[in-house]
């Protein structure tokens, strides 16, 4: 028997205000589903390998019907795949430049994670703890979905910090990682917590729900016009693959132009303007130490890479490397394609052997 149970009228109400704050937004930002589709369908273009284009149901990780939006390349490789997380306010299209050479070895996924892009936008818990779980319970459902045992991550900025969060809880499913100008290593420093102003300030835009690309969508229709002069350091870097200079600028505009939702979830494991409420550094040594980790940073970019280092220090028994990127920025995946892919391919041949090595010497252990 089907029981049906009839909503509240302040229930209905409330949706159908939700709703229409949606529309108005949209209709303010420029926002379209079809547009960022279209937008995202010609960066990937430029792939010269066959990919998938799929989206992954993950269940109730934070919503009701969660979908994580999923590209993939080179899944017939029996070779340890590789899954890339992007950083705020990105999305799998600024891979494109990275796809091709990654799965030239392996299978490679690329996610835009929930909240982000493509993928469904639920409501995170403010709860910095809570929140910071409810990233990784999606990565865990998006692998189980995805059938995978083992795999690399490879995460950009605040990926970075995820990558590394994820495999605190699941060690068992992560054979390495590669860190790219990770963020939220490193404590606020000192000289920003003595400044009161900067916490006044940061409690009070929280208050007014002002959060990191708010402006993106204050600048509704100008917005996709303003990155493409204010963004030159992203923009130009896909200017050899895309063919209207404007498309990247369009991208970031609309995979931002939406209500925000992964982007409500980094402000709720982060305080005083993008520092973490929980540094990975802190929580280090809770990462298995047979997993090799490498760092890869821009050595202009805004992150300090002095947490790569510290990082060697605190697992002296472990697999630890530091690559950097001469004149690259933060975005160095962009800046500098062929030498970020070489450093990528390099560490996942490197954990490849390390596997394989171990493997024949459990097979010898066994035998006698």
């Amino acid at each position: 028997m089907t029981r049906t149970r009839s909503l509240p009228s302040k229930t209905i109400e409330g949706c159908e205000d939700k709703r229409s704050e949606q529309r108005l937004l949209h209709k303010w930002t420029r926002y379209s589903s079809a547009k960022l589709e279209e937008v995202e369908e010609t960066l990937l273009s430029a792939l010269r390998k066959p990919f998938e284009s799929i989206f992954v149901e993950v269940g109730q990780c934070v919503g009701t019907n969660d979908k994580i939006r999923t590209v993939a390349l080179n899944r017939e490789s029996e070779n340890i795949p590789v899954l890339l997380l992007h950083g705020l306010g990105a999305g799998v299209g600024l891979w494109v430049l990275n796809l091709d050479a990654i799965a030239d070895h392996r299978p490679m996924y690329a996610i835009d994670i929930l909240g982000f892009g493509r993928s469904s936008h639920p409501k995170y818990d403010e709860d910095p703890i809570a929140a910071e779980r409810q990233f990784v319970a999606s990565i865990e459902a998006w692998r189980v979905a995805m059938g995978l045992e083992r795999m690399y991550i490879l995460g950009h900025s605040m990926g970075g910090y995820l990558a590394c969060s994820y495999t605190i809880t699941h060690p068992q499913r992560v054979a390495g990682l590669i860190l790219a100008d990770p963020w939220g290593f490193m404590e606020t420093p000192p000289r920003i917590k003595r400044k009161y102003w900067i916490r006044i300030l940061y409690r009070t835009a929280r208050k007014m729900n002002f959060y990191p690309l708010t402006v993106v969508r204050m600048a509704g229709p100008t917005a996709a016009w303003i990155l493409s002069r204010r963004r030159t350091d992203i923009t130009s870097r896909f200017e050899g693959i895309v063919p209207d200079e404007r498309i990247v600028a369009d991208y970031l505009h609309l995979v931002n132009a939406q209500k925000p939702s992964g982007e409500t979830g980094f402000c709720a494991i982060q305080k005083n303007f993008g520092w973490p409420i929980n540094p990975m550094l802190k929580r280090i040594d809770q990462i298995d130490p047979t997993i090799p980790m490498t760092f890869i940073y821009g050595s202009e970019s805004w992150i300090d890479f002095e947490a790569g280092e510290v990082t060697k220090q605190k697992r002296a028994g472990s697999f630890v490397q530091v690559k950097i990127i001469d004149n690259a920025s933060h975005h160095l995946y962009a800046d500098f394609p062929d030498i970020f892919n070489q450093h990528v391919n390099e560490a996942c041949f490197t954990y490849d052997k390390r596997i394989n090595a171990q493997s024949k010497v459990t097979e010898l252990v066994a035998e006698e």
